[in-house]
């Protein structure tokens, strides 16, 4: 009887043992829960280095060697994500200060034909470009290669190394990192005050249209322990409050708002109902959005400059400088140069032009065919610094005729003119100045005539507004100077004019005192390289027959990249040489004969 009761009891004192040891978990586990999901106790005080699930972190090492004895050197860098664009691979890289002559395009085919035991296939190129794209983050760009197209069947995976190592990946690790789709997917992402503002490809809304923001939601957080692809956590979600094109924007939750300054490196991301309403799905799209240092807390100038510019660009390196020269002394003040995958070296010709006090900076955008999305990233950027921001390209030059040609007879007829002074200087900047105080004006239009090619067979020396003379006669379209204070929410525009906000409208100058002239049909090497990019849906050949119809067509070329009969004569309605004259009168050097932007590069 004694042995039962002692057996009794060690059952019963186990017992309770068990439920304390399961309790005491549970209550921490609880406690360990509320602190996590805490909006306002420092969920985002962690530095980037603490293990936490709202910063980011590596991946994966770019180099892990299929053979522990393969020698490798020390890698410094980490693979983040890779996007599949149409004609090319772009990687992120949790590196900067990387030179893309160190490094190679590594591209992984897994052959599975049949019974067949499978082949891995490598095949190496040399990194295309690479650009510093954030604070803590490089891109490069990886070509495709017919190898690694050209084979049926199979998976494909591209990754990075240095030049002339021999280690390779696990396929198993490198096949959680394949490439992301450009079609869908959220790329980037800036803090607007107490909103998110993300940039997504692959909502497929109304084009021009602002849409219903009811469905959408976005969601934050970086990643989860073991990933940071299409599985990676999102552990915050807020509300959408405006919708339209490629662009959603959200509540901040309580803890980013309390501290932004935490912020950087957030990832972020956009879901949508989808489905009847009786049975709604709610996907969630990848990511590779990350909010920024450079989005919070913007250094705001004690006074603003009255106009700056924002521009898109590829290749662009040979006209920027006559640009913005030009414009700098019609009254801009600073310069936002995108730049969309140049190779030409333009980097050091924008270097320059800042050395030389033309306050420009370049912005990398690397997304294909976002102009419209850009433009509203340039809005929200220039706002702290800018009361006006003009969206023109770097063919388009502000001209005033009424002005110009005035002082220009004004200075024939008369030697009181000094000939160091130079009448219209600032006329730009003066312009949206008289429009400050508006309380109801918050853009400005201007018309634009379009030059042809003025018979000219190769690209003029002297620059485009010297070059090309004939245009056609009547304006089309029109380029915009706006408010970026006073946009709508939604940041919807179609390039050349804004979506203002209610009870806010636009201004059309008169032609007789401002036109744009549009150096847009140039000689034909120069047009074929613009326009070879310009197409409204993105092909890397001109001779895939998509979009016809697009207006970024030259009318009539349809989808061949061959010069049409007479091509230098076209265009040509009405000869118009004012701003070529008002140029050479005033800005010719009168010994040379040398104007300001062919100086700088002798």
């Amino acid at each position: 009887m004694d042995t039962e009761q002692k057996r009794k009891r060690k059952r019963v004192l186990t017992k309770h043992f068990h439920i304390s040891s399961r309790t005491i978990f549970l209550c921490f586990s609880f406690i360990i829960f509320l602190i996590f999901l805490s909006n306002y106790h420092g969920f985002f005080t962690h530095k980037p280095s603490t293990l936490s699930l709202l910063y980011s972190s590596a991946s994966n090492s770019v180099l892990d060697p299929l053979q522990p004895s393969t020698p490798t050197a020390t890698v410094s860098f980490t693979l983040q994500h890779q996007i599949l664009f149409p004609n090319h691979y772009l990687i992120f890289i949790t590196k900067k200060n990387q030179s893309h002559q160190s490094l190679e395009c590594v591209y992984y085919t897994l052959q599975t034909n049949g019974s067949t035991k499978p082949v891995l296939d490598v095949h190496v190129e040399p990194v295309q470009s690479m650009d510093f794209y954030d604070e803590s983050r490089s891109i490069a760009r990886c070509p495709f290669t017919e190898t690694n197209f050209s084979t049926s069947g199979g998976v494909k995976v591209v990754d990075l190394r240095r030049s002339g190592e021999m280690g390779r990946r696990s396929f198993g690790v490198l096949k959680n990192q394949k490439p992301q789709s450009w079609d869908r997917v959220a790329y980037e992402a800036i803090l607007d005050g107490d909103t998110v503002v993300v940039f997504v490809k692959g909502l497929n809304l109304r084009p021009h249209k602002i849409s219903d923001p009811t469905n959408f939601r976005c969601h934050f957080g970086l990643r989860s322990f073991h990933k940071d692809g299409a599985g990676a956590a999102f552990l915050l979600s807020t509300k959408a409050v405006s919708v339209a094109q490629e662009i959603v924007r959200c509540v901040l939750p309580q803890s980013i708002r309390n501290k932004p300054d935490k912020a950087f490196g957030v990832r972020v991301t956009v879901s949508n109902l989808s489905g009847n309403s009786r049975h709604q799905v709610r996907t969630l799209l990848p990511s590779v959005a990350r909010i920024g240092s450079g989005s919070v807390h913007r250094k705001k100038n004690s006074e603003k400059y009255e106009l700056c510019v924002c521009t898109m660009v590829w290749n662009q390196a040979s006209a920027i400088r006559e640009w913005v020269m030009y414009h700098s002394w019609l009254g801009v003040e600073r310069w936002f140069i995108y730049d969309n995958n140049s190779d030409d070296d333009i980097e050091k010709v924008i270097n320059d032009l800042d050395f030389e006090g033309y306050n420009v900076s370049r912005k990398v955008w690397p997304w294909i065919k976002t102009q419209e999305a850009g433009f509203s990233h340039c809005a929200l950027t220039a706002r702290d610094e800018c009361k006006w921001v003009g969206f023109f390209d770097v063919d388009e030059f502000f001209y005033f005729p009424n002005e110009f040609r005035h002082n220009h007879l004004a200075k024939s007829d008369s030697n009181s003119i000094s000939s160091s002074v130079v009448p219209g200087e600032n006329s730009l900047r003066s312009m949206v100045a008289n429009f400050s105080s508006s309380t109801s004006i918050a853009e400005i239009r201007t018309a634009c005539h379009s030059f042809g090619p003025s018979g000219l067979n190769s690209h003029p020396k002297k620059g485009v507004t010297i070059g090309y003379t004939c245009r056609l006669q009547s304006a089309e379209r029109h380029k915009s100077i706006v408010r970026p204070d006073l946009l709508d929410d939604s940041l919807l525009n179609v390039v050349h004019h804004f979506q203002l906000k209610d009870g806010f409208d636009y201004y059309n100058m008169p032609e007789g005192s401002a036109i744009v002239n549009h150096y847009k049909y140039q000689v034909w090497e120069s047009f074929k390289q613009k326009f070879f990019r310009r197409v409204a849906t993105y092909v890397v050949d001109w001779q895939e027959d998509q979009n016809k119809g697009s207006k970024d067509r030259a009318p009539g070329l349809g989808t061949e990249a061959i010069e049409p009969v007479n091509w230098r004569l076209r265009f040509c309605e009405v000869w118009d040489t004012g701003l070529k004259d008002y140029l050479l009168s005033y800005f010719a050097d009168p010994m040379t004969g040398l104007l300001p932007w062919e100086k700088s590069l002798l």
